[in-house]
Formats: C-alpha cells, sequence, structure tokens
C-alpha cells in the first residue's frame, strides 16, 4: 500500500525523473485539503455502526427475501456476518479516503471479494445495493458542514463517492 506520496516518488523514480509542476501540485492540493479530509474520516469512523446499520435496514426492507427462511442474511450468524462485511468495506474506504489512494481497498478488501461471494452463493447485487446504501449515508454525514473545517469539500465528497463505487462495482 502506498500513500499519495509515495506512489508519485516511486512513478518519478521508476522514471528517474524529478516531481513535475502538476505533480507538486496535486501534492500541494491534497496537503491544503488534509484537515477537511481527516474531518471526513472521523465523522465516518464516528458513525461507522449507523452508517452500517442504516444501510441494512434499508436494503433489508426493500429486498426481504435476504431475511427470509432461506435467505443469505437469514438467521443471526448470517446476519452479523453480512454486517461485518460492510463495516470491513466501510473501513476501507475510510483508508482510502485518509491516504487519498485506493490501493489498500483494492489490495486488502475487493481483491478476489467477488469470488469469495460467488463461491458463498451471496448474491454480489444484493452486496452493491447496500454499498450504494452506505455510500448514501456517508456523503450525507460527510456533507454536513457542522463542526468541521470550513471550505469548499465538493472534490472530497466526490472522491469519497469513487471509493464506494470502486466498492459496489467490484462485488456486483
Amino acid at each position: 500500500m502506498l500513500d499519495a506520496f509515495a506512489k508519485v516518488v516511486a512513478e518519478a523514480d521508476a522514471r528517474g525523473a524529478y516531481l513535475n509542476d502538476g505533480q507538486i501540485d496535486a501534492l500541494m492540493a491534497m496537503v491544503a485539503d488534509g484537515n477537511k479530509r481527516m474531518d471526513i474520516v472521523n465523522r465516518l469512523t464516528g458513525s461507522a455502526s449507523t452508517i452500517v446499520a442504516s444501510a441494512a435496514r434499508s436494503l433489508f426492507s426493500e429486498q426481504p427475501q435476504l431475511i427470509a427462511p432461506g435467505g443469505n442474511a437469514y438467521t443471526s450468524r448470517r446476519m452479523a456476518a453480512c454486517l461485518r462485511d460492510m463495516e470491513i468495506i466501510l473501513r476501507y474506504i475510510t483508508y482510502s479516503m485518509f491516504t487519498g489512494d485506493a490501493s489498500v481497498l483494492d489490495d486488502r478488501c475487493l481483491n478476489g471479494l467477488r469470488e469469495t461471494y460467488l463461491a458463498l452463493g451471496t448474491p454480489g447485487a444484493s452486496v452493491a445495493v447496500g454499498v450504494d446504501k452506505m455510500k448514501a449515508a456517508a456523503i450525507a454525514i460527510a456533507n454536513d458542514g457542522n463542526g468541521i473545517t470550513p471550505g469548499d469539500c465538493s472534490n472530497l465528497i466526490s472522491e469519497l463517492g469513487t471509493y464506494f463505487d470502486r466498492a459496489a462495482q467490484a462485488v456486483a
């Protein structure tokens, strides 16, 4: 896992080149957004159980067959596994948001997840819907302007959305 800084340096080193102005400007913008980035991560971390529970409630109300006898989330053990998976995906999304890099999400969470769900008979499309519901809840929490570093966060909210989209596409 490389953070955005290490990734840019590794790429420049592989080319045997100095960092160019565009790379430096992009890293400077990331530093400038650092406090806002940490505010978003803190909010998501502090609200993780709420985000997961809200998404799960919404998913199961729309797809009650998942919690009906024979459904993939039927029995408390399966339900707990479903909630655990949603929480793990959210946790890795917060890591990606913090570092500004999706590689940790890809490498440690999403890589092979679709295949695992296929092997277990878990409907990936339903997992993707759950991830989309977490995205909506997380963005609503992250967009709340109360008690956070002032400034435009639209680029960071957009970035956050891409991590959820990446996760939903990986499991669908």
